[in-house]
């Protein structure tokens, strides 16, 4: 069932006790959604918990004093910033959770509507789920304190690569202006999401680029991130997340690709496009999704080479339709 703002926030007011799940592979709009919901939560005398079933990139790490640590059965369960259940990890993770999601608070226009209750702003009218979620907070008359700020605040500047890309509206501007005033540390959360590199992360990124190739005379360009240059580089899958930005960047792409290798022998593609190209269409044909300048999906293949040429293939139909 699709709601709306005050709905959402009758739903937080009405409950108690409640886990907050986020998205694997976690980014800043799901974490800061979820320490933020958790502290707000909290605040109020309820309880409250945030589950991630993977590890947290450690530039986030920010965020985790922002709550304190609790352990209780949970009556309400709420995903942030998840568009669909196979989002949330591992088969196993989601099987615990398949129709027991009460509310989900989302902005993806690929969202399966598989909570009981659904909040949803898509783009234009939000760039993150952070800024919705902001709205309820309002709505419920909740302490936007500058921890809280931190945490939303992180999640519209990572969804929107620092207000660069297309999802930036003016109103996400107002929204970080008020943030400010409320207390979010910029240049903090800047230099750890834009501005600092582990060496690790810096091995990493050398492995994929080496590995960049153009297609389609050159409107595509797409690296590849395998186990072995997780090994080589001495880093991990959560430090990979800034490569999916990679192939958009070069000139003359409009459609950028990474295809990483999971620890399960899966493959999985991150889809960066710059207009015309939906990204959101070239995903889902592997029953992916997201939004048309940034979407994933699985990929069917038994090697990344197999992998790449389906994924080629989807993006040859989208670049055929300019």
């Amino acid at each position: 069932m699709r709601i709306d703002i005050p709905f959402a926030a009758g739903l937080l007011r009405a409950n108690d006790k409640f886990e907050i799940l986020c998205h694997a592979a976690p980014d800043g709009d799901t974490v800061g959604c979820g320490f933020a919901l958790c502290r707000v939560l909290q605040q109020m005398g309820k309880q409250a918990f945030v589950t991630v079933d993977d590890v947290i990139p450690a530039c986030f790490d920010y965020l985790f004093p922002a709550v304190e640590k609790q352990s209780f059965a949970p009556e309400f369960i709420i995903a942030v910033d998840v568009a669909t259940l196979d989002m949330l990890g591992s088969e196993t993770h989601v099987a615990k959770y398949r129709g027991r999601i009460d509310l989900c608070i989302d902005h993806h226009a690929s969202n399966t509507d598989y909570a009981k209750y659904t909040l949803l702003e898509t783009e234009p009218e939000a760039s993150a789920a952070a800024e919705t979620l902001l709205q309820v907070f309002y709505a419920m008359g909740a302490l936007v304190d500058p921890m809280t700020a931190d945490c939303i605040y992180t999640g519209i500047a990572t969804d929107t690569g620092c207000f660069r890309y297309t999802n930036t509206t003016s109103r996400t501007f107002r929204i970080a202006a008020d943030l400010l005033d409320k207390g979010a540390r910029l240049e903090l959360i800047n230099k750890r999401n834009f501005d600092t590199r582990t060496k690790t992360y810096s091995a990493l990124e050398a492995l994929a680029l080496a590995t960049l190739n153009t297609y389609f005379d050159g409107k595509c360009a797409m690296l590849d991130i395998t186990q072995e240059m997780y090994r080589l580089s001495g880093s991990d899958e959560s430090e990979a997340h800034p490569l999916k930005a990679l192939p958009r960047q070069v000139e003359g792409a409009l459609v950028g690709v990474t295809v990483k290798e999971e620890k399960d022998g899966r493959f999985r593609a991150s889809v960066r496009t710059n207009s015309p190209v939906d990204a959101c269409n070239i995903c889902k044909r592997f029953g992916g999704g997201g939004h048309k300048r940034a979407s994933g999906c699985d990929l069917p293949g038994d090697t990344i080479d197999e992998a790449k040429k389906n994924i080629l293939e989807s993006i040859r139909i989208e670049l055929e339709k300019l």
